[in-house]
């Protein structure tokens, strides 16, 4: 009997993590931050999670690979590129790990990190099946090179590991087979890459067809091609690369020891996270809130506005909303950053604001000029932070250039 591969999707962050079954065995690749669909995968099987591969140290989710190897005594692996802080394997080119009848073959293939690693399936028959990219290879799409940035010259940094991803792609995963299968951790919609397919799956025959990072190109211009125009970098993620090499904490644990509270007694300089529809907030909410309605990309939201380290009051509809948005919170480990997190809303009293036209017409030629500057230089922030600054005082700007947050 071949491999059985199952994937587990978060619409929310578009992260794909994978369960592979051989002969009562299970490897998983990538797991999110909430164990408990891959041990009721486990259960329904009736097998073992015996491993727990980690394809690099993930910047937009916490995995949950330490406590699913506490919960299970699975084995987790790492690259030894990783420098993992936690008890692991490390995993070099061409190791392999075996799993009931197959093997997991690593390959190192860096570029969107310096751990990035892929891993190749060898099923029963020693045929090479799958191969499960990370944030290597996406479908249409290669992982960014800018998320591991240290202390020093960013640009220089960015710049060798998008040499990386050309030599990775070139020199490693366009040389397998067309018919193999490709498994990456993202679809459309995640930050880790700028054009990724809403296609879960693919072939290295397809990519090599239709992704455009794969086509003939020269390094230089692949360079300037991968650097160009990627997207937005959330606070959150060089956080989250630090929890990754670390293990997070167990996520029950965490989540219990939120302060679940029925008073609306917020301290002065703490922000409040509204979680209620718009159409609620505008109703009436306390004052300072920033509105982040429940919902898709929650997560994300909330790891752009707030820093790493800040602490929040989380304010959602009911109790059972409230659960939900502990639980996304903590897929990017802001949890503990909840200083409360409570349904009451008798104290809010307070309305959006009208805009000021006034105000507008009379800064009209300064207004022009920052309009001028933020569209000729529109990936410099400062230019549309002071714009929206400038016009909107009690607004914060979160990024991009035209996305707001009303801060009364």
């Amino acid at each position: 009997m071949n491999a059985h591969i199952e994937r587990f999707y978060d619409e929310d962050l578009a992260h794909a993590s994978y369960a592979i079954l051989s002969n009562d065995e299970i490897a998983l690749i990538d797991p999110g931050r909430n164990p408990q669909p891959y041990y009721d995968y486990a259960e329904n099987y009736n097998a073992n999670i015996v491993a727990v591969i980690e394809t690099h140290l993930h910047a937009d989710f916490v995995s949950g690979h330490l406590e699913i190897h506490n919960t299970t005594g699975s084995e987790l692996y790492a690259s030894k590129f990783a420098k993992a802080k936690y008890p692991h394997t490390t995993l070099d080119n061409d190791d392999i790990i075996v799993v009931g009848n197959i093997e997991l073959k690593a390959l190192n293939t860096p570029g969107h990190s310096p751990d990035s690693i892929s891993v190749l399936l060898i099923d029963e028959q020693d045929t090479r099946q799958a191969i499960f990219t990370g944030d290597t290879l996406f479908v249409g799409d290669v992982g960014r090179p800018d998320l591991r940035e240290e202390d020093g010259d960013i640009a220089t940094q960015e710049k060798e590991l998008a040499h990386q991803m050309y030599s990775s792609t070139r020199n490693v995963l366009m040389k397998l087979g067309k018919e193999i299968k490709v498994y990456p951790a993202h679809g459309a919609g995640s930050l880790c890459g700028k054009n990724i397919s809403s296609d879960q799956s693919s072939t290295i025959g397809r990519e090599l067809e239709e992704n455009p990072a794969l086509q003939p190109m020269d390094e230089v211009t692949f360079v300037d091609f991968l650097l160009d125009d990627q997207p937005f970098v959330p606070k959150y993620f060089k956080h989250d690369v630090s929890l990754n090499r670390n293990g997070a904490d167990s996520l029950d644990e965490s989540l219990k020891a939120v302060p679940v509270v029925e008073n609306e007694i917020f301290q002065d300089g703490i922000a409040i996270i509204d979680a209620r529809s718009q159409e609620q907030f505008k109703s009436g909410y306390h004052p300072g809130a920033i509105n982040i309605a429940a919902g898709g990309k929650f997560e994300t939201w909330l790891g752009t506005i707030l820093s790493p380290q800040e602490p929040f009051y989380l304010v959602a509809e009911n109790k059972e909303s409230l659960k939900n948005l502990m639980g996304k919170t903590a897929k990017i480990g802001y949890e503990k950053n909840i200083k409360a997190a409570l349904t009451s809303f008798a104290k809010a009293k307070s309305k959006e604001p009208e805009l000021d036209m006034g105000h507008f017409k009379l800064h009209n030629r300064t207004i022009r000029f920052w309009m001028y500057e933020m569209m000729r230089n529109w990936k410099r922030e400062r230019f549309l932070k002071g714009l929206f600054t400038f016009l909107f005082p009690n607004w914060r700007i979160v990024f991009g250039r035209l996305t707001l947050l009303h801060l009364q």
